[in-house]
This record gives structure tokens, sequence and C-alpha cells, in this order.
């Protein structure tokens, strides 16, 4: 993976926990629970990928 797919990757993770939190908000303000059950989801999954991407980032200095 180049230093630009690494990038696009962590912008898009990071977009995905943006829209979590939209979502989130939306469904709190709204009173739809599903909604905002999702948007927590949401960021809980771009958080994941954004720590495994550390790591590998981490991994990848030491070389």
């Amino acid at each position: 993976m180049s230093t630009g797919d690494r990038a696009e990757s962590k912008a898009g993770n990071k977009a995905e926990e943006l829209r979590g939190k939209a979502k989130e908000a939306v469904g709190k303000a709204t009173g739809d629970r599903n909604l905002e059950a999702q948007g927590r989801n949401d960021q809980t999954r771009s958080n994941l990928k954004q720590a495994v991407q550390k790591v590998k980032d981490a991994f990848r200095k030491r070389r």
C-alpha cells in the first residue's frame, strides 16, 4: 500500500467517523434510537480501523 493509499484510507476512516457522529446526533434529535445506534456503530468501526492503521504505521516506521 503506497503512502497515497494510506492517506486515502485514513481520510475515509475519518469521514466514516464523522458520518457516524452525524447519524447519532440526528437520531438523538429525532428520537430514532435505531439511527442513533447505527451512528455509534459507524464510529466504533471507524475507530477500530484507525487503531489498526496506527499499528501498521508503527511497524512500517520500525523497518
